[in-house]
């Protein structure tokens, strides 16, 4: 899983314990315990639709703040070789942010949602950077390994803590905690010291290499990078595999990111019981973890094109599932197949896209590819709220003789889970158009490497 130069091997172990370290905040936080902490603590008493908008319209915000910021940032890390000192600060905003989370009282929903988007800029913020680092740790016919082996570590890790967090709100005695609140909110401040701790090791085992350029002040930083997001804009455009893959992967890992910070929210609405939506996160870390290392060995035995084409198939049948589900087993089956599937689509995903950029200007379009991701997240959880706010409406005004309002709430929250299948679709076709360029682009030139061709 990691490269036989020792020099390579571990600079690519450093690499993917950052992802040990962060992933704990989005399994603990992001994907299981603010959710239901939000819904339950912060938002006590609120209609389940509305709560869930306020939580999709939170993920929202974070996504914006990144996807306007990460392109620019990107072009300045690049000139300066600062990829990972805007990783380290960008990774601290999101450690300290974790840790504020503890202090945010019942009822206190504002609060809640401010000091989380925050942190969701932390941590999505550092990811731009932690992404751009990869051609520079691994080699480039072992991308696809190296990327899986880092998804692989991140599920483990993350994995891990959540275990821990799981044992303290089930026995928060156990702990010397007085209930299962103080659990939740003690959780917040392991996964910062978690988060916080093996960064800290990993920032020690590997470097990036040096770049002589003159230094800029903060102006003149800033403008640069405006101006490098400009070109690379304009080159982005006649570059068409590049082009139509940001494009596709817009779409459809809006589909992948909403599921992974919306599904707690969607379970609570449908009336699942708290421990089995744990219980379903834990099962998706687990099964992650050997899943992402063999949709790395999958993407370069059977090709990365093909396996990105299966996950999309996979999760677009994940979601019409979801949509129609009834019973309790129905919900750990769902998270079985999530979990074989998400670490397989991020990692091959990033690799494939690095192995169509320049590798001296990766923080830039990783910048680029994160913001796409971002933007994503924009529409995603918003889309469910909206949609699930605007079909309770409709189904209370329309259909007010046949449902009574609890009822009409599960069906608007069954109609925003469908939704989401949409995003895969439409990924999927923009998926195919840039693999179509992308071939007629080598049989033109056969044997141009992306420094060239951009």
């Amino acid at each position: 899983m990691a490269p036989r130069d020792p020099h390579h091997r571990r600079a690519v172990w450093a690499w993917a314990l950052y992802d040990w370290a962060n992933s704990a905040f989005a399994t603990t936080v992001m994907a299981g315990f603010f959710p239901i902490f939000f819904k339950q603590f912060w938002s006590y008493g609120a209609d389940v639709n509305l709560s869930t908008a306020r939580l999709g319209l939170g993920n929202a915000l974070a996504g914006l703040l990144v996807a306007l910021a990460a392109p620019v940032l990107g072009a300045i890390a690049d000139r300066g070789a600062a990829r990972k000192t805007f990783l380290a600060r960008f990774a601290a905003l999101g450690v300290i942010s974790t840790a504020l989370l503890f202090f945010v009282g019942q009822g206190q929903w504002i609060g809640a949602i401010l000091v989380y988007t925050v942190a969701i800029v932390g941590f999505s913020g550092a990811n731009v950077f932690y992404d751009a680092l990869l051609p520079h740790v691994a080699p480039r016919d072992q991308l696809e390994r190296v990327s899986a082996f880092g998804f692989a570590a991140g599920y483990l890790g993350g994995g891990l803590l959540f275990l821990i967090n799981v044992v303290m709100l089930l026995k928060p005695a156990f702990f010397g905690l007085p209930d299962e609140a103080a659990a939740v909110r003690w959780s917040f401040l392991t996964v910062a010291v978690w988060w916080g701790g093996f960064s800290l090791l990993s920032f020690c085992g590997f470097s990036e290499p040096p770049i002589q350029a003159d230094r800029l002040s903060p102006g003149e930083s800033i403008r640069f990078g405006l101006v490098r997001l400009m070109t690379t804009l304009k080159q982005v455009r006649h570059y068409k595999p590049v082009f139509l893959f940001l494009l596709a992967y817009w779409f459809y890992i809006d589909g992948v990111d909403t599921i992974i910070r919306m599904a707690v929210d969607y379970g609570l609405s449908l009336g699942f019981d708290t421990k089995d939506l744990i219980t379903a996160l834990l099962m998706v870390q687990f099964i992650g973890f050997p899943a992402a290392l063999l949709f790395g060995r999958l993407g370069e035995a059977w090709g990365v094109r093909r396996s990105i084409y299966l996950a999309l198939v996979i999760y677009l049948g994940i979601t019409l599932w979801g949509a129609f589900m009834q019973q309790r087993w129905e919900f750990f089956g769902l998270a079985a197949a999530v979990g074989l599937v998400q670490g397989g689509i991020q990692a091959l995903s990033r690799s494939y896209f690095a192995s169509l950029v320049p590798t001296a200007r990766s923080a830039e379009f990783f910048g680029l590819y994160n913001m796409m991701g971002k933007f994503a997240v924009i529409i995603g959880p918003a889309m469910m709220g909206v949609v699930g706010l605007g079909a309770r409406r409709l189904l209370l005004e329309f259909g007010a003789a046949y449902l009574t309002p609890q009822a009409a709430a599960q069906l608007a929250t069954r109609i925003s889970m469908a939704s989401v299948a949409s995003l895969f679709v439409i990924g999927g076709c923009f998926f195919f158009l840039a693999n179509r360029a992308l071939t007629r682009q080598s049989s033109a030139s056969p044997g141009s490497a992306p420094d060239e061709a951009l």
